[in-house]
């Protein structure tokens, strides 16, 4: 499937943009043109079932499978949120970017507890402003609408079709490329085990002091400077 994308920048480097579940190209908001200051072309992607792509079956595979189709190989860098994350580690060695940066990632979903899967988040495309502010302090007020906005466009089939990957080990066994693993203080996602585990296996692991799962939402000035010396 060809994706909708949004571009940043006309510089002669590029940079790819995959965000997480639930959001779409507009999560990118100031990452984009902060790097499009950097002389980079950065490309970011609605994925399957987000934004304006289109719907149809979902898997971390097929995530993958259209990101490949849709963004070009060889990038100077590539940036995966979350389950952009976990897409872009399916994706990585075709897309072949000169380094890559796992931001949060979705490497292991934890087994759930009754009420708390995927069909949680799920049940989370009708949250309110409110409730939305409120798991989020640190969110600029736009964000806050971007996430209202994304949410109503969101397809929440997407979520459940996760639910085979919970409690699996996702962690890549070695990276293809230069990567850099970019953690929230603490990370739900990745814990203090699973980042020794990745540094043993060669990934760099940076974690942005008392940031949130959304990084470049909750502390972008964190969330840029922990990128020094990959982009």
């Amino acid at each position: 499937m060809q994706l909708h994308t949004h571009t940043w920048g006309e510089g002669d480097r590029v940079a790819l943009l995959i965000h997480g579940i639930m959001a779409d190209h507009r999560t990118w908001r100031r990452v984009g043109p902060a790097l499009a200051e950097r002389g980079y072309r950065a490309i970011a992607v609605d994925l399957r079932g987000h934004g304006a792509s289109g719907r149809g079956e979902y898997s971390p595979e097929g995530f993958a499978d259209d990101v490949v189709e849709t963004l070009p190989a060889g990038a100077e860098l590539a940036i995966g949120h979350s389950l952009g994350g976990l897409t872009l580690s399916y994706a990585v060695e075709r897309l072949k970017p000169k380094r890559a940066v796992y931001s949060d990632p979705a490497w292991h979903l934890a087994a759930p507890e009754p009420g708390f899967g995927p069909e949680m988040f799920a049940r989370f495309k009708t949250a309110p402003k409110g409730q939305i502010q409120a798991m989020n302090p640190r969110w600029e007020e736009v964000d806050i609408d971007i996430e209202l906005a994304t949410l109503a466009l969101w397809d929440e089939a997407t979520a459940l079709s996760l639910t085979p990957l919970m409690g699996s080990d996702l962690l890549p066994a070695a990276p293809v490329v230069p990567s850099l693993v970019q953690l929230a203080d603490p990370s739900f996602l990745i814990s203090q085990e699973r980042a020794a585990v990745l540094e043993e296996r060669g990934f760099e692991v940076r974690s942005v002091t008392g940031a949130g799962h959304t990084i470049h939402r909750d502390d972008f000035s964190g969330f840029m400077a922990s990128l020094e010396g990959w982009i």
